[in-house]
């Protein structure tokens, strides 16, 4: 460069060479400027691709964020997007970087990228390369939200995944508030609303106190159950009322003699018996002897008077004098004489005193339990839904029994059609008579409109004895109106479903930690209150429509977690009564009762995506159906076969609650 540069002088002092310098150096200058722009239309290209790369790198690195921050794994996946969508040799290019961090544990993931472009035309003048270097962050900015957790808490849920291990519940559980940890800290620092309701869902859903809290006419006053009524057999019995003025009797008698001893008088004996019976004492008469006794006694004689009976006892006794042949030896040795002898008599000689006081008597009808009648019973209901104790014949031998409502419901009028559909041109679900599934409209003082309070206590299913023959048999299902026999229906209530509110992390904590599993999977039960609840039309938009304080917009989601199929039993009673009697669904309390529930769940899913509300379908440790699938909007549906897979399932849904988005 430095030879080019004296030539060019020695041309200036040459008068001669002027125009021929001035030539020159414009050509020098003009390929500087070309040159250049090339070059640096390249450079420019090439860091809109870094800037892009870098971009991506960290929206996949903060993507990728779970419990333990921004770790090893969210670091690679940050690396990996970056090297996708950034080719050296491509854009001509070397000796590229790329690195991410994270001073905030995760919620913001920065980035530094920096490369170096080959010059082309720029190397005459002395520059090999380009360098360049494009910084990049990524954030959870968090918009307003309304999350809505639908969630089975069936008996299953309390199964663990391996012998041994966790039950399903308490890994729900953990990802639940791993969820809310996700959220909580995309916010920080921030206006932005976040809320959450909440539907646990099995045979029914424990909705009573919200529906009372909106409106106690929403619930109806008179609810027919089947159920059971003990039957009293009456009986008539005379009983005392008081007694008269007593009449007093007196008397003596004495008791029949008994012979109490006897033996010989003295030791003396006679050759003849009338020196004996001179040696004789006379007879004795009656004389008393020992001490008198006394005793008193009340009893209630045949003729129903109560009699009151004094007696004094004396004994008495007399003793006889005779006298006995008595002969000793034999032959010549024979000898006979006449002894003393005495028999000594014993009697009782008593005085008495009675009072007779006659009875004046009133006549008592009793009731006394025979048996159990199990039979359709309509209870009033109106102080049952207003959480009061109320008191029943249903205790044991038909004694009071006093019942408080836990809060689950038994839905309005419904139809036992095969099969239900959304149509998105009315926005409704027919058949239209299935008021139960109309998810907007509120009660207009009809009973069929009106939600029921549902009495585990006193419902009872109806059965018959089927005989097999030869002293076989068993007792089974009645179709009966009424029976001899029966049993009461199993019943499960969940734990209560709540409005969308917001959270503190020791709330929603201890919410999760309350959930308990028990009873049978009904998807239909979940999805429907999951669309009241959430719904900005119905019974409770006053509470989903609230406005949030920073004026923004609310999106709504909603999250349905599953481990089962649809399992229903017409034998329990669920949301609508027990099914073998009651046939709300069926159309005979048997047939095809599973499919009519599922086609029930995937009208409601369409119901609950047409109103704009994303839903999202976990189907954890069991496979995702056709029917789980369908539910789903698009692209959120997923399996998680373990905790780790339910987590992170959790954490995709909450990245996209979250608004993932570039912060510059």
């Amino acid at each position: 460069m430095a030879g080019k540069l004296t030539i060019l002088r020695q041309l200036a002092r040459d008068d001669e060479g002027n125009m021929l310098a001035m030539g020159a150096l414009g050509l020098i200058v003009v390929a500087a400027l070309v040159g250049g722009g090339v070059d640096m239309s390249r450079a420019y290209k090439v860091q809109s691709r870094l800037q892009a790369a870098c971009d991506a790198g960290v929206l996949a690195g903060r993507k990728a964020v779970a419990q333990s921050g921004f770790d090893s794994n969210a670091e690679n996946e940050a690396n990996a997007f970056f090297d996708n969508n950034f080719d050296e040799d491509e854009q001509g290019a070397s000796g590229t970087t790329f690195t991410p961090t994270s001073d905030d544990d995760g919620n913001t993931i920065l980035g530094t990228a920096s490369t170096g472009v080959t010059a082309t035309v720029m190397r005459i003048f002395g520059y090999s390369t380009i360098d360049l270097q494009v910084t990049c962050s990524a954030s959870m900015g968090v918009g307003n939200s309304d999350v809505t957790m639908v969630l089975d808490t069936t008996g299953s849920m309390n199964d663990p995944l391996e012998r041994g291990g966790d039950s399903k519940l308490s890994m729900l559980q953990d990802a639940m508030k791993s969820f809310y940890d996700t959220l909580s800290a995309a916010t920080a620092g921030g206006n932005t609303r976040v809320r959450y309701a909440f539907v646990p869902y099995s045979s029914s859903v424990n909705v009573g106190h919200l529906l009372y809290e909106l409106e106690p006419d929403y619930l109806v006053d008179s609810w027919q159950i089947q159920s059971r009524q003990p039957i009293f057999e009456t009986t008539t019995v005379n009983n005392v009322d008081y007694y008269q003025d007593p009449v007093t009797t007196t008397g003596t008698g004495e008791s029949a003699e008994t012979l109490a001893d006897e033996g010989y008088y003295g030791s003396a004996s006679y050759d003849t018996q009338n020196e004996c019976l001179s040696a004789l004492p006379g007879n004795t008469g009656w004389s008393n002897s020992g001490s008198s006794s006394s005793d008193d006694q009340t009893i209630i004689n045949d003729e129903g008077q109560q009699v009151t009976t004094t007696t004094v006892t004396q004994p008495q006794s007399r003793t006889e004098y005779s006298c006995v042949r008595v002969t000793t030896g034999k032959g010549k040795k024979k000898t006979t004489t006449y002894d003393p002898y005495y028999r000594t008599y014993t009697r009782n000689s008593y005085a008495y005193t009675y009072e007779t006081a006659d009875p004046v008597y009133v006549t008592v009808e009793n009731s006394v339990f025979d048996h159990w009648l199990y039979t359709p019973v309509t209870y009033d209901v109106s102080d049952y839904k207003a959480f009061d104790p109320v008191t029943v014949k249903n205790g044991e031998n038909g004694t009071d029994a006093s019942y408080t409502w836990d809060g689950c419901i038994e839905e309005r009028e419904t139809t036992p059609a095969a099969s239900f559909h959304y149509n998105s041109l009315s926005g409704v679900i027919t058949p239209v008579s299935a008021i139960d599934l109309d998810i907007d409209t509120a009660p207009d003082g009809d009973d069929a409109t009106k939600w029921a309070p549902m009495w585990p206590e006193v419902a009872y299913y109806r059965t018959s004895f089927v005989d097999y023959g030869r002293g076989r048999g068993r007792y089974d299902l009645s179709n009966n109106h009424d029976s001899l026999t029966g049993s009461q229906a199993n019943s499960f209530c969940p734990p209560r479903a709540q409005l969308l509110q917001t959270m503190t992390e020791d709330a929603f904590d201890d919410y999760a930690d309350a959930l308990t599993a028990q009873g049978s999977t009904y998807h239909d039960f979940g999805i429907l209150w999951g669309a009241r609840i959430s719904s900005p039309q119905g019974i409770f938009q006053d509470n989903v429509n609230e406005a949030p304080g920073n004026g923004g917009n609310v999106a709504r989601h909603m999250i349905f977690m599953t481990d089962g199929a649809m399992s229903t039993s017409n034998a329990i009673q669920s949301m609508y009564g027990i099914e073998f009697h009651d046939r709300r669904v069926t159309a005979n309390g048997v047939n095809l009762q599973n499919d009519r529930h599922t086609s029930r769940f995937l009208a409601l899913c369409e119901a609950v995506k047409a109103k704009g509300i994303r839903l999202w379908v976990i189907a954890f440790s069991t496979g995702l159906t056709d029917d789980l699938e369908s539910c789903a909007s698009d692209n959120s549906a997923f399996t998680a076969e373990d905790s780790d897979e339910l987590n992170s399932a959790f954490q995709e849904i909450a990245s996209e609650v979250g608004e993932l988005r570039i912060v510059q």
